[in-house]
């Protein structure tokens, strides 16, 4: 017998074997019950990810087949918090006025008819109004079972819903808190850029034209319009804008020292995280100094996580007040204590507890601030 052929030969009893075993795993843990619940939750998903973008005409009809489905039913309705329909899936019923009856007296509401019933059920959070209402029909007269299996899958949908609208707070909170950071990039920074540059326009106009650009692009990133994350990359080019316009200012008393892993720029973070950081460290750690001083950025590749630091050799700051929030007393600080409060903020509501800053800092010894970004987050992208 040739190689090829003993080779192939045992090749074909080794996928015998897995096919065997296989098949007897198959028969051990796939009981008719456990592909049931499966069969279940995974219904249950696809009609909760059109549910999560809201309760609107689109959603609706596509959560509506499988909300059908988890609900046993002959047909599906959705209405929305006014009793408008927004969509139909298979048998249909007069359904507008049981909804608004339903919405109206906040129980649900069954219409019975020659061969089929159905069932309103108002869609009603654990506190305020009623998110919309959910028509469920069936053949014949429903028993207790079907009527608790409508309760569920509306108690289901309206958990979904719940869930979209605190998204959406979330978002318009993160929208406003971008505002507000926006809101304190430091005027004294525009007023002494334009300055700088104008001091170049006669002595040097070649590199007043280059700051200037510096400038426009750096104004353009810092008020964008879209989304509230970015990548390292991005947030990194803009510092490198802003450091330029204040090594103009300042001359050889700023240095700074960027390091940073290659493997780590596509990293998304929350726009303008950075931005706050470097401008503190620069406006409060060194410029508060006249010798000036070092800025070091480094961002590394920490297994699942990227570390990034702002660090300066400033005069630092009384830990204790930064621990109280007490910095509004002391020099003006405020910018900076709400700036870094703000990106506290922003990087535990995207990536957990775990993420926030962590500050080392003591008078005349200057002030370190760093942070962890998870490399990959569900649901966070730029």
């Amino acid at each position: 017998m040739t190689t090829t052929a003993t080779a192939f030969i045992a090749t074909v009893l080794v996928l015998l074997i897995a096919l065997f075993v296989w098949r007897r795993t198959q028969r051990v843990v796939t009981t008719p019950a456990q592909r049931a619940v499966h069969d279940a939750l995974h219904t249950a998903s696809l009609a909760a990810m059109p549910l999560r973008r809201g309760l609107t005409k689109g959603s609706a009809a596509e959560a509506a087949p499988h909300l059908r489905q988890l609900a046993g039913a002959d047909g599906l309705a959705i209405a929305d918090a006014d009793g408008e329909i927004l969509t139909w899936d298979g048998t249909q019923a007069d359904f507008t006025t049981a909804a608004r009856r339903a919405l109206k007296e906040e129980r649900a509401v069954l219409v019975n008819g020659d061969e089929h019933t159905l069932i309103a059920q108002p869609l009603t959070p654990d506190s305020g109004p009623a998110l919309g209402v959910l028509g469920i029909v069936v053949a014949g007269k429903p028993g207790p079972g079907v009527l608790g299996a409508a309760a569920e899958v509306a108690r289901y949908a309206c958990g979904q819903l719940e869930l979209a609208e605190l998204d959406a707070a979330r978002a318009r909170v993160d929208r406003a808190e971008v505002r507000a950071l926006r809101a304190q990039i430091s005027p004294h920074f525009i007023y002494n850029a334009l300055n700088t540059i104008a001091s170049f326009v006669r002595t040097d106009p070649d590199r007043a034209r280059e700051l200037i650009i510096e400038f426009a692009d750096f104004t353009r990133y810092s008020f964008r319009a879209a989304g509230e994350f970015t990548v390292l990359a991005d947030e990194l080019r803009n510092i490198e804008r802003y450091v330029a316009l204040e090594q103009a200012r300042f001359g050889d008393k700023l240095e700074v020292r960027l390091t940073i892993a290659p493997e780590v720029l596509g990293v998304v973070l929350p726009f303008l995280a950075l931005q706050p950081l470097v401008e503190n460290a620069i406006r409060h750690g060194l410029a508060g100094g006249a010798r000036g001083g070092l800025l070091t950025i480094t961002a590394t590749d920490a297994g699942t996580d990227c570390l990034i630091s702002v660090e300066d050799d400033g005069i630092g700051m009384d830990p204790e007040l930064l621990r109280s929030g007490e910095l509004d007393a002391v020099d003006g600080r405020e910018s900076a204590h709400v700036g870094l409060a703000n990106v506290d903020d922003r990087l535990r509501a995207a990536f957990g507890n775990d993420y926030g800053l962590v500050v080392e800092t003591a008078p005349g010894a200057g002030t370190k601030v760093s942070l962890r970004v998870p490399k990959f987050r569900a649901g966070v992208r730029a």
